[in-house]
């Protein structure tokens, strides 16, 4: 049975958009168990996008947070869009990584810091299709709100040379 793409992004912006307490219950939940199975449990969404969790700093509480979201693969980055299901209001794990200028990517049991960067001009329209065929309901998210659903590459950091300290 082939699911609406269209019926399913309308009901994900439902539950963002009207009881967004409901969702990040449900995306702590995800994160935990997504953590806790190695990646085993839901490491897809719907139409099989492949999920990750971005685990980043809270921007007031300096707590760490974890957020499932939704990836496309690049040869340099992962490439996550912060949609928040179509909802007027941006999703917090943008903001946090943001104010951090950092955060931890977890895929399956592997672990590694990354930076973000927002895409803009020729490289974004070729990503937003790139993600939008991945995730077809992505386009029925950007037609939910006026702002600007932001499309970003979260990069690896490279791992500085350790330096010892001479005494």
């Amino acid at each position: 049975m082939k699911l609406d793409q269209r019926r399913i992004a309308s009901r994900s912006n439902l539950i963002a958009t009207r009881w967004p307490r409901t969702q990040r219950s449900i995306g702590r939940l995800h994160a935990r168990l997504y953590r806790w199975s190695g990646g085993r449990f839901l490491p897809r969404w719907f139409a099989g996008a492949p999920v990750l969790v971005l685990e980043t700093i809270g921007r007031r509480t300096g707590q760490p947070r974890q957020t499932p979201v939704l990836y496309l693969r690049t040869d340099q980055a992962l490439v996550v869009l912060a949609a928040n299901a179509g909802s007027d209001r941006t999703p917090s794990w943008w903001w946090n990584l943001q104010a951090a200028g950092r955060g931890h990517v977890i895929l399956g049991r592997r672990k590694w810091p990354v930076t973000a960067r927002l895409l803009d001009g020729a490289e974004r329209e070729r990503l937003w299709r790139a993600f939008v065929a991945m995730y077809p309901q992505a386009e029925q998210y950007a037609r939910f709100t006026t702002r600007p659903l932001p499309l970003v590459a979260l990069e690896p950091v490279a791992l500085e040379p350790v330096v010892a300290a001479v005494v």
